[in-house]
């Protein structure tokens, strides 16, 4: 790659991570806020009670995630990737810092938790088409040799917007106090999603569109942006690899109870499943996020060498044995075990998040692959990921064990299992062209299983 050629490379890069960062500081902050969130849009003198409304609405902005996908996705397939991935950014940052200026329950009633839930949903909507458009614009940017190293930088991202959210949270909660925090202070984080999500629109516009797609487009190979039931017809060809989409819901699965775990549902858990000190809790699981993130590009080189199953097998491997055992650590023991447990269910997360930008895209090929992924993901997330905080603290709150988590993601990973070995190993392959990356015949031969959809 020319100088030229690597300055657009780190554009593309930095546009489709801070996008990302934005999403998911979005998520740590409803995360960390849940508690104060719970207290102002829906009081109850059942604090259970309280949280488990929040975390619904939280999962209710997973419903329209599928919406969002279906739409999106296929249109990223005709018009581009680039100007979908400006359109998500700016309906996500602005629905996200509108939370941060609604009324509460004590000023408007009813109306307040309802505004809530909207806002939810249009960051939901455009969540749809986010991140599976980041991960494919990024894949398709990157240089086929090193694309597992690039494309963490995405995940990257992720880590460096719940970091960010987690810490935000935690020294406004020590500066203000409990009272002032349940007041008005959880409203910063949210407000501050808008000059993020301006920095990020800004990086997107100066960008164009993927060569891969650009080449695809000019060879005719796309669904055109003004033909006669152009989404339709791209919705209908995206489904000929339902295979496929199937594979990838499979393994998004463990990949998602695994993240919305460690990352969303957590913070509660130590604090008011387990009754530890707020404060510790957070910085105890940022160290743990820092840590994620020096290890998850070198990860992420490693599965240009060695592929991307190899590892994905591993993590997928390890959840199913240490899940439960981990959370034993977390649960019977003080800081040190407790923070072992958190590191040990980290670096499982880590392993899985380090291939997932440069995996899932390569399952299809360039016509279908944006709209592909974020069915198939969003599908996934949606089933999932979103509701597995509302499920473990349902779960948790019924049986009153609180090892559900860990068996939670135990049962998540023996299902993931066979289609992440279902899975083609395209690490090095091309995304060039309107083949699925990967040689069928030997999928074939090796699972024996034909995935529709491939074109020779």
């Amino acid at each position: 790659m020319n100088a030229e050629e690597t300055k657009v490379l780190h554009r593309a890069i930095g546009g489709s991570a801070l996008g990302n960062a934005v999403e998911w500081f979005d998520y740590a902050v409803y995360g960390y806020l849940a508690v104060y969130i719970a207290a102002n849009f829906f009081p109850s003198e059942d604090g259970g009670a309280s949280l488990l409304s929040t975390f619904a609405v939280l999962a209710a902005s997973f419903i329209i995630r599928p919406i969002g996908g279906i739409v999106l996705g296929p249109l990223g397939d005709r018009i581009g990737r680039q100007k979908v991935l400006v359109l998500t950014v700016t309906m996500m940052s602005i629905a996200t810092a509108t939370i941060g200026i609604l009324p509460t329950f004590d000023t408007i009633g009813i109306l307040a938790p309802i505004l809530l839930l909207v806002c939810r949903l249009v960051q939901g909507f455009s969540t749809g088409g986010e991140y599976g458009g980041a991960a494919v614009f990024m894949a398709e940017y990157a240089p086929d040799k090193r694309r597992g190293f690039f494309g963490s930088f995405l995940e990257f991202g992720t880590l460096a917007g719940t970091v960010a959210g987690a810490t935000l949270c935690t020294l406004l909660n020590l500066g203000l106090g409990d009272d002032t925090m349940e007041a008005w202070g959880w409203r910063i984080p949210f407000l501050l999603t808008l000059p993020l999500g301006i920095v990020a629109l800004w990086l997107r516009t100066r960008l164009e569109d993927s060569p891969v797609f650009s080449e695809a487009k000019a060879d005719g190979e796309t669904v055109s942006e003004g033909a006669a039931g152009g989404a339709i017809a791209s919705l209908k060809t995206t489904m000929t690899y339902w295979q496929r989409i199937l594979i990838l819901m499979g393994f998004v699965l463990l990949l998602n109870i695994a993240y919305y775990t460690v990352l969303t549902f957590l913070p509660s858990y130590l604090s008011d499943t387990l009754g530890h000190s707020t404060t510790q809790s957070n910085f105890t699981l940022v160290i743990i996020m820092l840590i994620m993130m020096a290890i998850i590009n070198p990860i992420g080189a490693l599965s240009d060498r060695i592929g991307r199953k190899p590892l994905l097998l591993a993590a997928c491997v390890g959840y199913f044995v240490f899940s439960v055992p981990l959370f034993l650590l977390i649960i019977n023991t003080g800081l040190v075990g407790q923070s072992i447990g958190l590191l040990g269910l980290g670096i499982l997360l880590v392993i899985m998040c380090s291939c997932v930008s440069s995996t899932l895209p390569a399952l299809f090929p360039t016509q279908v692959r944006y709209g592909a992924f974020a069915i198939g993901y969003n599908v996934s997330t949606s089933l999932f990921g979103g509701t597995a905080p509302l499920i473990l603290t349902f779960l948790i709150d019924r049986t009153g064990s609180n090892l559900i988590p860990g068996w939670y993601m135990m049962i998540a990973a023996a299902i993931a299992f066979v289609p992440i070995l279902l899975m083609p190993e395209t690490a090095g392959r091309s995304l060039r062209g309107t083949q699925c990356p990967g040689d069928n015949d030997h999928e074939v031969a090796a699972t024996g299983v034909e995935l529709v959809g491939y074109k020779k």
